[in-house]
């Protein structure tokens, strides 16, 4: 039997076809299926989605691993493939490929509910498919095992942050929350008011397109290799490193969404774009984890794109787009526009300072919903009780609140978590981004933003898996993920934007 490493990489790049496969059918899904493809996608994602399992979970895999893992000739990079690959065969054996089948097909009809309870604003549309996922993901979380004295939740965190558990997760969260508030109080007391009437103006989807567009060429998004496209909500589908494709979507009235959606996404896709080619197709051509993934969008939508330096090279172009709509409006009112701060209903329209409030509303009803500490029907009461505890707000109707999000209806339980690592990781990457560049501010201000894409490519993109989250956050920042950073971040920015001051 072969047992060769040549024999390892035809295997996973078997698996890597089917599973490209299924990525593509999820973006037709999003993006241009018709609505009654629905019933035939879902057996066609299913059959995929249990293909790839199979050769996942096959044995001979496995021997294929441990006659890889005995020999001595293989490079330092090949033995972190190895070990990759291990991992996720060794996570692959213990579900059951019915399992994985179920949790397939129920999750792309759980989709196209969710689309129609989305849109009826009716939570009770959605419970009875929202509650089989629940119970499915129960079923593969305990499956997959957790570390002694850990919880069910831990296996579900694992599949997106490997390694991540509640216990460890817990006080970063909790000190991440503590930063939160009080710069949440400090911009309160300000007397600087936001216009935000200004980003209600009317803007045209079309031009907004060519804004989008605009940018995705100056952050050197290589459109050759992906495409950019409208869905409901906005994501990015990396079928492989040479086609990886973004959405995202416009409102007329609320210049925002679509211009930080696409910017947010670009950020993710440059990071797929730039993984290793020469290992495509295995894990060493894949992101490290959903935070190190958010930390890429977050930090392009957030440090880069509503920055002061960025501004002042893009706002004559915004204003040659929309010039009726731009007329009377200055750099400085526009700036303080688009950081406005002040607590809102949607995850995805929220400010950066407000934004991690939500992720920790999500993060404690996935925790208990796992810990069997509430059921499904009560989840739009306690979302509006928790929406109203942190950020003082209660969403209207069910659209508003529990159904703004598509995570749940694709079984992604564990992942809302990443952005909240995803914003802490960008905080810690800018500052050490700004150490290596004393004059970055410069550089963005004339339009440089390849000095950013060239950082991060060699900094982080190009390791792919090779190296542990802990390790990489070492060698690009020299220290572990540390809160403190973000903490920094929003003084050194808000202060000075609002007139005000905290510790």
């Amino acid at each position: 039997m072969k047992k060769s490493y040549p024999e390892l990489i035809r295997r996973l790049h078997e698996i890597h076809d089917l599973r490209s496969a299924a990525a593509l059918l999820e973006w037709d899904e999003q993006v241009c299926m018709p609505p009654k493809g629905n019933g035939a996608r879902a057996k066609q994602t299913a059959l995929l989605a249990t293909l790839a399992h199979e050769r996942q979970a096959d044995p001979g895999l496995g021997e294929c691993l441990d006659g890889c893992s005995r020999d001595p000739k293989l490079s330092a990079s090949q033995k972190a493939l190895v070990r990759e690959a291990r991992r996720d065969y060794d996570k692959a054996v213990k579900i059951p490929g019915d399992l994985v089948h179920e949790i397939s097909e129920t999750s792309v009809k759980a989709h196209a509910v969710w689309v129609e309870a989305r849109k009826k604003s009716s939570f009770r549309l959605f419970a009875p498919l929202l509650s089989r996922l629940v119970s499915l993901k129960k079923e593969e979380a305990e499956a997959l095992g957790y570390p002694e004295g850990g919880v069910p939740y831990d296996a579900l965190l694992d599949q997106f942050e490997p390694g991540a558990t509640v216990r460890e997760l817990d006080p970063v969260f909790k000190r991440t929350r503590d930063i939160t508030i009080a710069a949440i109080r400090s911009i309160a007391e300000s007397r600087r008011k936001p216009d935000v009437r200004i980003l209600r103006r009317r803007y045209s989807p079309e031009r907004q397109e060519k804004l989008g567009r605009l940018i995705l060429d100056y952050m050197h998004y290589d459109l050759t290799a992906g495409r950019l496209d409208r869905s409901v909500h906005p994501f990015t589908t990396g079928i492989d490193v040479q086609d990886v494709r973004i959405t995202t979507r416009y409102e007329e009235r609320w210049l925002p969404g679509g211009l930080f959606g696409t910017i947010h996404e670009a950020g993710h896709a440059l990071y797929e774009q730039a993984l290793p080619l020469a290992h495509s197709g295995t894990p060493l051509a894949e992101a490290l984890s959903m935070g190190f993934h958010e930390s890429q969008s977050r930090l392009w939508e957030n440090q880069i794109g509503r920055s002061f330096a960025f501004w002042k090279f893009l706002f004559p172009r915004l204003r040659r787009l929309f010039t009726d709509t731009m007329a009377g409006v200055g750099l400085d009112d526009f700036y303080l526009a688009i950081n406005a701060v002040r607590p809102s209903l949607i995850r995805v329209e929220a400010d950066e300072v407000t934004y991690n409030l939500h992720i920790i509303v999500r993060y404690e009803l996935e925790q208990a919903l796992f810990a069997r500490a509430i059921p499904v029907k009560d989840l739009p009461a306690l979302w509006n009780s928790k929406m109203k505890e942190y950020l003082g707000v209660v969403p209207r109707n069910d659209a508003e609140g529990v159904l703004q999000d598509i995570h749940w209806s694709s079984a992604g339980f564990g992942y809302f978590p990443t952005y909240l690592l995803g914003n802490l990781y960008a905080a810690q990457w800018m500052a050490t981004l700004r150490r290596d560049f004393p004059d970055l501010d410069r550089r963005l201000a004339r339009g440089d933003l390849q000095t950013v894409k060239k950082w991060l490519n060699d900094k982080i993109h190009r390791h792919g898996r090779r190296y542990p989250a802990s390790e990489l956050c070492r060698r690009v920042s020299g220290e572990t993920l540390n809160p403190e950073y973000f903490g920094k971040y929003l003084r050194a920015k808000y202060g000075p934007l609002y007139g005000v001051s905290w510790s």
